[in-house]
């Protein structure tokens, strides 16, 4: 046995090959390069610059920013407002026309106009019943037995518009305490010597009155008249002037006249003519009809809308 020796192994494989590979190149980069004084600030230079740190909002500004946000929504949530109250505008304006017409139609009868104030002259049955206006003076109309006449002093345009007597007393509780006679008839006469806006100073008249007035059988209203209401008062034309010498002076002297010359009362004090509260209704209809188109335009818009 042969004896064992110590050292480096022998390698027996071929023989490695010296390296031959270029030899590495020392770095010449600029970042091997030291840098000098300018070339470092010019660099700084053309660095960005950092961002500066967002400054902590005030109160004030997160309001504007909330209001800023806000506005869009606003907008489009009342833009139908908008377009509603153009539409409520466009209908005000095509009904105003309309309502100014009615105002003044309104407005028109309340106009002062001419009018008269004298002596009224009405009949009626003795059974009662409304007064009418009585187609002949008192100087030609007769009476029967049992008949009324009524005389009112009033402010007046026409026969149209004269106010009749007030009071409802018939024939018997006028006549009740004067007994019929023979070749004599009697006749209830009823004096109403109106209101004071009809008298001539404003001052208030006498009140009205009833009288019983026993005549003859061929007698005329006039003549009744006279026998329970001197002294009478008649111009050159037969117009009766004055009963009971109200009023003392004029006769049928022209005034200024309105709807609301003489408060007539309700019921048989009222004019001849029942005329009702048209023009207040008409008034109220037009103001009634602008408030619907309005309606209408905004259920239009909110339709749109939808």
């Amino acid at each position: 046995m042969s004896p064992r020796t110590y050292g480096a192994p022998v390698r027996t494989g071929a023989a490695s090959a010296p390296r031959t590979g270029a030899a590495p190149v020392p770095r010449t980069g600029a970042a091997s390069v030291p840098r000098t004084r300018t070339a470092r600030v010019r660099y700084a230079s053309s660095a960005p610059a950092p961002a500066p740190a967002p400054a902590p909002r005030t109160r004030a500004a997160q309001a504007r920013r909330a209001d800023a946000i806000s506005v869009p929504r606003t907008r489009a949530r009342f833009a139908w407002c908008g377009r509603a109250a153009r539409l409520s505008l466009s209908a005000v304006a095509l009904a105003l026309p309309v309502v100014a017409l009615l105002a003044m139609a309104c407005a028109a009868p309340a106009q002062a106009a001419d009018g008269y104030r004298y002596w009224s002259f009405w009949q009626r049955g003795g059974d009662g019943g409304s007064w009418s206006y009585a187609t002949q003076g008192p100087s030609s109309a007769r009476p029967g037995d049992g008949d009324m006449i009524g005389f009112r002093f009033a402010l007046s345009e026409d026969s149209d518009d004269a106010t009749r007597p007030r009071g409802m007393a018939d024939f018997a509780a006028v006549c009740a305490d004067t007994p019929a006679t023979d070749s004599t008839k009697r006749v209830a006469v009823v004096i109403d010597f109106g209101t004071a806006t009809d008298a001539p100073d404003r001052r208030t008249p006498p009140a009205p009155r009833t009288e019983c007035a026993r005549v003859g059988e061929d007698a005329s209203a006039g003549e009744a008249l006279a026998a329970v209401a001197k002294p009478l008062r008649y111009n050159s034309a037969a117009l009766l002037c004055a009963i009971s010498g109200y009023p003392e002076t004029g006769c049928g002297d022209k005034a200024s006249t309105s709807v609301d010359a003489h408060a007539a009362p309700k019921g048989d004090g009222g004019k001849a003519d029942d005329g009702g509260s048209g023009p207040s209704a008409g008034l109220i209809g037009g103001l009634a009809a602008v408030v619907l188109l309005g309606a209408a335009a905004v259920w239009q818009a909110r339709r749109r809308r939808g």
